[in-house]
């Protein structure tokens, strides 16, 4: 039998995925799912510079890029920390306040698992 672990999210991370199309929340929370229980989906890469266990949700979709970051060595919980729209699915790096919002949630998290 399968051990799957919950999946938490920062309350802002959530609020932002809620607004994304269904298509798309679908398409997450199967990538979501493979990661609690133990997987990694296809449409998932490391998320560079935050450390080891920090993962990125890349989905293009209709001329956008949709970004879930979550982390699994945090807690027994897959934690999303972060969820948010990027306006071009060119190879354009991610902007920098977004980055710099997930730092501090990533750290928020794991200040609230002490």
């Amino acid at each position: 039998m399968r051990q799957t672990r919950p999946i938490s999210w920062v309350k802002a991370a959530r609020k932002e995925f809620d607004r994304f199309p269904e298509h798309v929340q679908a398409i997450v929370w199967t990538a979501l799912t493979v990661a609690a229980e133990g997987g990694k989906s296809d449409i998932v890469k490391p998320m560079l510079g935050f450390g080891s266990g920090v993962f990125e949700v890349a989905l293009p979709y209709r001329g956008n890029a949709f970004r879930v970051v979550y982390a699994v060595q945090l807690g027994a919980d897959i934690s999303v920390a972060h969820a948010f729209q990027k306006k071009s699915t060119q190879r354009i790096k991610t902007p920098k306040h977004e980055l710099e919002l997930l730092a501090d949630r990533i750290k928020w998290v794991k200040e609230a698992l002490r």
